[in-house]
């Protein structure tokens, strides 16, 4: 009987950690499908890992990060994900600078609704 107890403690504690992880692979890719959004919308061009070769080096780059790189003489900013969409995006200096006014923004908008937070109604707690 104790074993039986154990084998299925065991199984949920498995169970559990299942489940986190999978909350933490979804939030991850939110995330990241997310930062693909912006860089479309700042003029970044996709272009997919759609050879053994290409997925090979794209796994070699920093990943989900916009990494400066020297092409002919002039920067390209490149984000690599090659777990999500397989993919990179690159952009001038111009979708750079695009990209990193909309993360700003962003950033902004989420301070704004931090600070609009009303914690006082909630009443005393564990804060």
């Amino acid at each position: 009987m104790k074993e039986r107890i154990a084998w299925l403690k065991s199984i949920a504690v498995f169970t559990v950690l299942s489940i986190a992880l999978a909350g933490c692979a979804s939030i991850e890719k939110s995330n990241a499908t997310d930062a693909q959004q912006m860089l479309a919308a700042a003029g970044f061009k996709m272009k997919l890992a759609d050879t053994p070769e290409k997925l090979a080096h794209l796994k070699t780059l920093t990943q989900r990060k916009v990494v400066p790189h020297d092409k002919d003489g002039k920067p390209v900013y490149i984000y690599a994900d090659a777990e999500f969409c397989r993919c990179l995006y690159a952009g001038d200096e111009d979708a750079y600078d695009r990209y990193e006014k909309m993360v700003v923004r962003e950033n902004v908008a989420e301070m704004n609704e931090a600070a609009e937070m009303n914690w006082g109604m909630w009443g005393p707690g564990m804060w």
